[in-house]
């Protein structure tokens, strides 16, 4: 099965290594952001979402106009609008947009956080919110006469949208999470499932976890997994490696993982993340910096592992046998992004996204020969055990 890149564009330049350039919405860098993204053959971009940032709709409808078959992941919290608006609005974009739309539903894991916007749930309470959220707008998407809906956390009679998703039979859902409640949610709902990227056993252990939740929901169909890290390249292995020990020197020298604007979250070696997936990408790299192939886990201990900060380090052949390793563990999606966010994906796509495509075709044809060969062998045994139970 073919492996799906995700990028992730901003609306300025900026990243844990770039003092911010330019205004919060610089309108022109956006467009080449996208653009380049579309040029070095990922398949879609995430734009991310947070209290402060612009609105991840408005970015992904403008992307979507300067570019012609880039898919767009768009990040969602829940409880902010009501499910059956945010429905109409996906499913527009979805059809302007020509099908491109996809939903990365976002919980939320942070008190602090969720209360810049006025939003004062426990995190038990954010994510059975979201399992009623997303029932509503999954129906939204998909029933065709109006209909009533009282759950435990909204509630509205007789409603019907006019407009429907571009994609058939509903706009794909990502979710993200790394908590028991996002385990069940997510295993309930999630066409994939996000994590962080984390050592190759442990990245096993949520994927059987979030299988079992699924199963649990009584899905026949399993949800895709997606991990993200931060590929850092180079022409060798020593040239990678000087390259990912200039970064981390940066990283610590700036102390603020947001390139001078008002951060997410606390960040910083010192911080204390309340989400699960922080707090295991720091467990992580509390064992060491280097793990399996290629994985290196520093720039997370730097950061507080805000966000998606685990590296993967060496030439692009060794870069795409660590993704490869992931996709052999079941992961059908890898959302990677840079440190130089915008040259950094050309590189991608000059260097390492071939090599992964290339490697995931063979091994494609590979088992579609063996299942061919395997059914021709079958066939002859059968033929040959009719034949010689006629000449008896």
């Amino acid at each position: 099965m073919p492996v799906e890149f995700i990028g992730m564009i901003s609306t300025h330049d900026v990243s844990e290594t770039r003092p911010a350039q330019g205004p919060v919405v610089d309108a022109d860098y956006t467009r080449r952001f996208a653009q380049a993204h579309e040029e070095a053959g990922f398949d879609r971009i995430l734009v991310a979402h947070s209290s402060a940032s612009p609105d991840p709709n408005q970015v992904a409808a403008y992307a979507a106009a300067h570019t012609e078959r880039l898919g767009l992941l768009i990040a969602h919290r829940p409880g902010f609008i009501a499910p059956t608006v945010a429905a109409r609005t996906f499913a527009t974009l979805d059809q302007f947009s020509g099908g491109r739309v996809a939903v990365h539903i976002i919980t939320g894991g942070h008190d602090a956080e969720q209360r810049r916007d006025g939003d004062y749930l426990t995190k038990d309470e954010r994510y059975a919110r979201t399992d009623d959220y997303l029932t509503v707008l999954t129906r939204a998407w998909t029933e065709e006469k109006p209909f009533d809906y009282d759950g435990p956390y909204y509630r509205f009679a007789d409603f019907h949208s006019e407009v429907r998703p571009a994609r058939q039979p509903r706009i794909p859902l990502f979710f993200g999470g790394s908590s028991d409640a996002a385990y069940r949610v997510g295993g309930k709902h999630a066409d994939t499932f996000a994590l962080w990227g984390e050592p190759l056993a442990e990245t096993a252990e949520q994927i059987a976890r979030v299988r079992a939740a699924a199963e649990a929901a009584g899905r026949t169909t399993l949800p895709g997994f997606s991990v993200s890290f931060r590929p850092i390249l180079g022409r060798t292995e020593d040239e990678a490696w000087g390259r990912a020990h200039r970064i981390l020197d940066t990283i610590r020298s700036r102390g603020d993982a947001f390139g001078g604007r008002r951060p997410i979250l606390p960040t910083g070696p010192a911080a204390v993340p309340q989400n699960v997936g922080s707090q295991r990408l720091l467990a992580a790299a509390a064992k060491g910096d280097r793990h399996d192939r290629a994985l290196w886990t520093a720039p997370a201990a730097a950061t507080g592992a805000a966000g998606n900060s685990t590296a993967l380090v060496g030439t692009p052949e060794t870069v795409a046998q660590a993704l490869l390793d992931y996709v052999d563990l079941g992961v059908t999606t890898l959302l990677i992004r840079g440190y130089d966010p915008l040259d950094d994906a050309l590189d991608y796509g000059r260097e390492l996204l071939p090599l992964v495509r290339q490697e995931v075709a063979r091994r494609d044809a590979a088992t579609a020969a063996a299942t061919a060969a395997a059914a021709a062998a079958s066939v002859a045994a059968r033929t040959a055990a009719a034949v010689a139970g006629g000449v008896r």
